[in-house]
């Protein structure tokens, strides 16, 4: 190997170093970035830093996502998501494990407003949680479907995840979008049958709502009154936005726009919207906004000096090493992606991982679209995974006493594996991911 490979190999370690001991993410790629591209080249590498940083501020596609984060917070400052949760629970609750389906359903509804794991599984489970216990649910049980259906914001239109994606991998917001949405929802209607069979065979850990309980929340005049209220104003949102990308009607940025207004106006409905929340949601925007442009930008000067070092040139060598050309690829990228998710967060690995084997792959003229799509499904299995499976961090920081780790680890196996069969499903059936662009016409 070159003296230059020797300082790729280095800047990775010095990364993973620099965050095992504290030093944020963003940082510590800004650090070993620049710290291995100067040792390398000296500072003639970064003349060219300025016009990387000037292009991310200035996409257009990622203009869509603050728009579509502002959505996802109006929604759930506004407490729609509540009073979805509320409505679709009485709904599903005289059925075993109904409860866990309408957290399901409420999950894709949620993941098609914000596609923000950590703000769904907060606030579904903040919700929902102590209510499940209260009814009978297990521990594990109830915690798990809480973690799986804000994980549902990972690959349902309009995930944050397929934005970024669709910038790297050169492909347009629009089409990924079509390709994650029947992945997406096989999903969730995995999860639901779960659900059902678990509910039959062991009806005591996810038991229906008492007939009088259900009773005295109102007959079926209400309910239908209340899924008037506080489901459909969403849903027909949802529809209205995903359908302007994927009829070619608008742009996702335009549709983002339409969506920021629109969940304005659900607020302003329910009678919720005012200045402290407006306020309070442009602070929640900003925030995981600056968060995420911050990393994208501290992410420049890792991706240059690998590239620069003669990184891809290792990674080139290192597949060629692995048997069974693409096949045999595609899984060691799998395994890859999976194991870094337990560790680094999403944008991260989209950003810094993903663009070192990308080349490999176009190489071997592999359909970047449903390769977008099995990473996105890859990304949302991690968020999964004991021990480190992010979602598991965010329910356990607003979990009762009682919901102990082990509970949350045993728990989300189950759903673990269903993910699991849900990407080699995928794997094997590419056609699931792109008949629907195919046949827009993208």
């Amino acid at each position: 190997m070159s003296p230059n490979e020797w300082i790729a190999l280095a800047m990775i370690g010095g990364f993973l170093v620099l965050m095992l001991i504290g030093i944020p993410v963003a940082i510590s790629l800004a650090v070993a970035g620049f710290v291995a591209g100067l040792a390398g080249f000296g500072p003639l590498l970064f003349s060219l830093m300025p016009a990387r940083l000037y292009g991310v501020v200035t996409n257009y596609t990622l203009l869509a996502i603050p728009l579509f984060v502002f959505m996802g917070v109006m929604l759930e400052k506004s407490r729609v998501a509540e009073d979805m949760l509320e409505t679709i629970g009485r709904a599903m609750g005289g059925v075993n494990g109904g409860m866990g389906i309408a957290i399901i359903l409420v999950g894709v509804l949620m993941g098609a407003s914000t596609g923000i794991v950590g703000a769904t599984v907060v606030t579904v489970g903040m919700l929902t949680l102590p209510t499940l216990l209260r009814r009978g649910y297990h521990p594990g049980v109830a915690s798990a479907t809480i973690c799986a259906s804000g994980t549902l914001g990972q690959i349902i239109p309009p995930s944050l995840v397929l934005i970024l994606l669709s910038e790297i991998l050169g492909e347009s917001v629009g089409t990924l979008f079509a390709a994650a949405f029947v992945p997406g929802l096989a999903i969730a209607v995995i999860y639901i049958v779960y659900l059902l069979v678990l509910g039959w065979w062991k009806p005591d850990l996810v038991p229906a709502i008492p007939e009088e309980e259900r009773a005295a929340a109102g007959g079926m005049k209400e309910l239908l009154r209340d899924l008037a209220r506080s489901v459909i104003p969403p849903l027909m949102l949802v529809f209205a936005v995903l359908g302007s990308i994927l009829g070619g009607v608008a742009a996702p940025t335009e549709a983002a726009s339409m969506g920021a207004l629109g969940s304005m106006l659900i607020a302003l409905l329910a009678r919720r919207l005012n200045f402290t929340m407006l306020k309070a949601c442009l602070h929640s925007t900003l925030t995981i906004t600056a968060m995420v442009y911050f990393i994208l930008l501290c992410a420049q000067p890792f991706s240059l000096a690998f590239r620069g070092l003669g990184g891809e040139n290792m990674v080139h060598d290192l597949f060629n090493l692995l048997p069974g050309g693409e096949l045999g690829a595609l899984i060691f990228l799998m395994v890859i992606l999976f194991v870094l998710g337990f560790f680094l967060e999403w944008i991260e690995i989209s950003y810094i991982a993903l663009p070192m084997f990308l080349p490999v792959f176009i190489g071997y003229g592999t359909d970047m679209v449903w390769l977008g799509v099995l990473v996105a499904m890859n990304l949302q299995m991690s968020f999964l995974t004991p021990p480190f499976g992010w979602a598991l961090f965010f329910l356990k920081g607003v979990a009762p006493p009682e919901v102990t780790t082990r509970h949350l680890y045993l728990g989300v196996l189950p759903f673990v594996g269903l993910q699991a069969a849900a990407v080699v499903l995928l794997f094997c059936f590419p056609g699931l991911a792109t008949w629907l662009p195919e046949a827009i016409g993208w």
